[in-house]
């Protein structure tokens, strides 16, 4: 297949790294004209010279800002007014017990993980709906479906991402705009090292250590390993381009078929 996203702008937010980098630097290379967010500056420019360096001639854009407030999202929409690709992809996570949860870490992993998503399709969205044509992907992950016991909160807010995907594809339906998840597996980027490290102890190699994490805490697996960001980005650019048309209201996976179900 031939994916050409020429004369299309996407903004992935939460790209300054990790997962949400190699969807802008794969999105890049499909030839989109990309536009790269974080909080800081500094950490965003940095990105969007990466995606530069990796997809030569490509079209970069870095705009900082703090797309968990509203504040933050009036000020990208500011320098952004118009998008034909949004890819939610800002969210946290951590290991904790979740009686030790309190209500301010609760309401933080909702306006990170999912008010930010709500605030950008908002946004952007009628837009899209106005011209007959865009695209909106959430990215969710395994634990929206497997509630994972070391971080109940992460895994509520990417479940309820699910619902806001639904329900927004409703709302954009017969217009020629598509709303769909991506449900993300296990992926191999800094983040996760630490969380891995954490989970298994910092005293062995990398290797050493994915492979207890992935036998103790991710046995469902059927890769057996880690997934690489590039490979989401893969699915992402297919999901933006009109060859996925017919494609909305999905929870789409890349999970290395760690979700033990044949449906989402």
């Amino acid at each position: 297949m031939q994916i050409d996203l020429s004369g299309r702008k996407a903004l992935v937010s939460g790209s300054s790294q990790g997962i949400g980098l190699a969807i802008a630097t794969q999105l890049a290379r499909a030839g989109a004209a990309v536009v790269v967010n974080g909080r800081t500056a500094d950490k965003t420019e940095t990105a969007a010279a990466q995606v530069r360096n990796d997809v030569p001639g490509a079209e970069v854009t870095a705009v900082a800002a703090d797309l968990a407030s509203s504040e933050g999202a009036e000020q990208l929409q500011a320098e952004v007014p118009d998008l034909d690709i949004l890819v939610n992809n800002l969210g946290i996570f951590g290991a904790k017990p979740v009686l030790e949860v309190d209500d301010d870490e609760w309401r933080h992993y909702f306006e990170v993980n999912v008010l930010s998503a709500i605030r950008l399709i908002r946004m952007y969205l009628p837009g899209m709906t106005e011209r007959g044509r865009g695209r909106v992907l959430n990215i969710a992950s395994d634990s929206a479906i497997v509630t994972p016991v070391e971080m109940v909160h992460y895994g509520v807010t990417k479940t309820a991402l699910l619902a806001v995907t639904r329900g927004y594809a409703k709302a954009a339906a017969g217009t020629g705009v598509t709303v769909n998840s991506v449900i993300a597996g296990p992926t191999h980027t800094p983040g996760v090292e630490d969380f891995v490290h954490e989970l298994v102890g910092d005293d062995q190699e990398w290797d050493d250590a994915q492979r207890q994490f992935m036998r103790e805490h991710r046995p469902y697996s059927l890769i057996q390993r880690l997934i690489e960001p590039p490979e989401i980005g893969n699915l992402v650019v297919y999901l933006s381009s009109d060859l996925a048309s017919a494609t909305t209201g999905g929870a789409v996976r890349v999970d290395g078929g760690y979700v033990d179900s044949i449906l989402p």
